[in-house]
């Protein structure tokens, strides 16, 4: 099964404004994209998975808390399985590749935050490969004082 992987992007500034960029995704198999905003810091929208999509995720404005877990059993799955938790900036752009076999969800950090998601599956054909979970069956939400 494949792994998460990010795709490192960057950011350049001149007296002109600035250009945020991730030249090494190549759109392969994208049939759509959505953007993602939430009224309010702190809300978390999880989970989300598919047994066949993959999802792309590039925050293009504001901070957000990333989750994803692969999922052993789409119709009973361990809650024992470590989720991976990634912060991810419209400031050092980073494109997240969430392969099919996962459950993805997602919390804004900061105010206006705007998420990108690319799907590999027209919204027909995740029809039949539509998984929900409840926000916090694997909670990797906390924010930690350090």
């Amino acid at each position: 099964m494949e792994e998460l992987r990010l795709i490192e992007g960057g950011l350049v500034v001149d007296d002109r404004g600035q250009a945020m960029f991730v030249n090494d995704f190549h759109f392969e198999n994208v049939k759509r994209f959505y953007v993602i905003s939430n009224h309010q810091v702190g809300f978390i929208r999880a989970w989300h998975g598919h047994k066949r999509a993959a999802k792309y995720v590039l925050v293009i404005q504001g901070t957000a808390l990333i989750g994803a877990v692969r999922i052993d059993n789409f119709e009973h799955p361990s809650k024992s399985t470590p989720p991976s938790r990634l912060v991810l900036s419209a400031q050092k752009p980073v494109v997240l590749y969430i392969p099919p076999g996962y459950a993805n969800g997602a919390m804004t950090l900061t105010p206006d935050t705007k998420i990108m998601y690319f799907a590999t599956d027209t919204l027909e054909e995740t029809k039949n490969d539509d998984y929900r979970y409840d926000a916090r069956y694997w909670d990797v939400w906390k924010i930690e004082e350090r």
